[in-house]
C-alpha cells in the first residue's frame, strides 16, 4: 500500500485519464479507418467468411452488435469530414460518434458537432433520437413497434399467481401508465392508510382497479394532472426537419382529435412559449360527424363502432381545416394504418374519399371478398402487405372481409 507522500494528486489523475481518453478516442478513429479500408477492399473473403462484421467478431473477439455496429460507423464517417475531424482528435467520444452518425447529413453536421461538444453522451443520444422519430422515415419504426405488440398471460397455479406481460408503442405504453397513475393515487385518497403499501403493491391494485371499472362499465380517463406531453418541433409536424420524441407519424395520429399543449422550443430545446390546451374537434363538430359517419368506422368493411377517432385526412399541422369536409371515423387499428401503416386517403374522379394501400391499389369500397385473393393467400408474399394483414370474419352468410 502506498504512503500517502506518495499518492498521485487527484488533479493530476484527472489529467492523466482524461489524456488517456482522448488518446483511446482517437485510436478508435484510427481503429474504423482501417475496418473500413478492410470491408471495402473484401479481406473478409480471405477466410471465406460473409461480411466484414463476421471476421471483425470472429478476430477481434467482439459480439456481433458490437462489430455491426463499428462497419456502419467505419462507412458513415467516410462522408462526414466534421465529425471524422473532431473523432480524429479525441474530442468527441466513439459513443458520441455512434449516435451522430445515424443523423448526420452535410446540411447538419456543422450544428451536431457543436451540439456534441458542449453535451454529455446521454444528451446526444436522446437529440439523435428525437431527430430520426422527426423524420418521415421514422414510420418503418413505428409500424414496427405497432406490429409488435402484444400481451401474454402465464399462470402459475403452485404459487397461484398469474404473471401478465404487455409490450406497447411507447405512445399508448405511456397512456396505460398515466391510467395506472390515476387509480393507484385515487385509491389512496380513498383509503390513506394504503400510502405506506409497496409502489408496486399499488401499481398492481390499480391495474385491477381500471380494468374493474372498464368491466362494470365505468370510464377511465386521466384528467389534467396525468396529461401526456409528447415534444416535438413544429417543422417536424409540419413535414420538414426537426426533432421529435415519437415517431413523426405516431404524433400526428395522437394530435388528430387529443389534447394538445403547444410547447415552443428554441434550437437548444428550451421553451419560449407554453399554449393553452385545446382541443382539436369542438363537441359539436365531433356531434355531426359521428352523426354523418354512423357513429362506425369509415374504413371500408370495417363494423367497429367503439374507440373511434377523428381523423383529419389533411391534417392540422399542414393546414388541413377542422371541419366536416376534411374529417372522418376511424377505428384505432385504421387509423394507425393510415399515419404509420402507409395507407393514404386520396379523392377519385367522383370526389369521394378513397383509401390506398401501401402499394398504390384503392380498396374496394364494399370490402375485400375472399375469393380476390386465393391466389395471394395460396402464395402469401414475402413481408408484403396480406403477409401482416388481420383478417375480418363476418357473421355468417355475410362476405368475408380483409383489411
Amino acid at each position: 500500500m502506498k504512503a500517502v507522500s506518495d499518492l498521485v494528486p487527484i488533479e493530476e489523475l484527472d489529467r492523466d485519464i482524461l489524456s488517456l481518453c482522448t488518446r483511446i478516442n482517437a485510436a478508435t478513429y484510427e481503429l474504423l479507418l482501417l475496418i473500413r479500408e478492410f470491408d471495402e477492399r473484401g479481406g473478409f473473403l480471405k477466410w471465406g467468411l460473409h461480411n466484414c462484421a463476421e471476421w471483425l467478431a470472429w478476430r477481434c473477439d467482439l459480439s456481433m452488435t458490437t462489430a455491426l455496429e463499428k462497419v456502419r460507423v467505419a462507412h458513415a464517417l467516410k462522408t462526414l469530414p466534421a465529425i471524422s475531424a473532431a473523432f480524429s482528435t479525441g474530442e468527441l467520444s466513439y459513443s458520441k460518434v455512434r449516435s451522430l452518425t445515424r443523423v448526420a447529413t452535410a446540411n447538419n453536421e456543422a450544428e451536431l458537432v457543436a451540439f456534441a461538444l458542449r453535451h454529455t453522451a446521454a444528451h446526444v443520444a436522446e437529440r439523435c433520437r428525437e431527430l430520426r422519430c422527426g423524420s418521415v422515415d421514422s414510420i418503418d419504426s413505428a409500424a414496427r413497434a405497432y406490429a409488435n405488440r402484444s400481451l401474454r398471460v402465464r399462470r402459475d397455479h403452485n404459487r397461484h399467481m398469474m404473471t401478465i406481460t404487455v409490450e406497447l408503442p411507447m405512445d399508448t405504453g405511456e397512456l396505460v401508465e398515466k391510467a395506472l397513475d390515476k387509480a393507484r393515487d385515487d385509491e389512496v385518497l380513498q383509503v390513506p392508510d394504503l400510502a405506506d403499501t409497496s409502489w408496486s403493491i399499488r401499481q398492481a391494485d390499480a391495474f385491477v382497479n381500471v380494468v374493474s371499472g372498464y368491466l362494470a362499465g365505468g370510464e377511465v380517463s386521466a384528467s389534467d394532472n396525468y396529461l401526456v406531453t409528447v415534444h416535438v418541433d413544429q417543422s417536424a409536424l409540419a413535414g420538414g426537419e426537426g426533432r421529435s420524441a415519437l415517431p413523426i407519424e405516431s404524433v400526428k395520429r395522437l394530435c388528430c382529435d387529443g389534447q394538445a399543449v403547444v410547447i415552443i422550443e428554441d434550437d437548444q430545446g428550451e421553451p419560449l412559449n407554453i399554449g393553452r390546451k385545446t382541443r382539436i374537434v369542438p363537441a359539436a363538430i365531433q356531434r355531426a360527424l359521428r352523426a354523418r359517419d354512423n357513429n362506425g368506422c369509415t374504413f371500408p368493411g370495417c363494423r367497429n363502432r367503439r374507440y373511434l377517432h377523428s381523423h383529419h385526412v389533411e391534417h392540422w399541422s399542414n393546414g388541413g381545416e377542422t371541419s366536416l369536409d376534411n374529417l372522418m371515423l376511424l377505428c384505432t387499428k385504421h387509423h394507425t394504418l393510415v399515419h404509420e401503416g402507409g395507407f393514404r386517403i386520396e379523392k377519385d374522379f367522383m370526389d369521394n374519399w378513397t383509401f390506398v394501400r401501401p402499394d398504390g391499389i384503392a380498396v374496394p369500397h364494399s370490402g375485400y371478398h375472399e375469393q380476390d385473393f386465393s391466389d395471394v393467400l395460396n402464395n402469401p408474399p414475402r413481408g408484403g402487405l396480406l403477409s401482416v394483414a388481420e383478417r375480418v370474419v363476418s357473421e355468417p352468410g355475410q362476405p368475408t372481409y380483409f383489411h
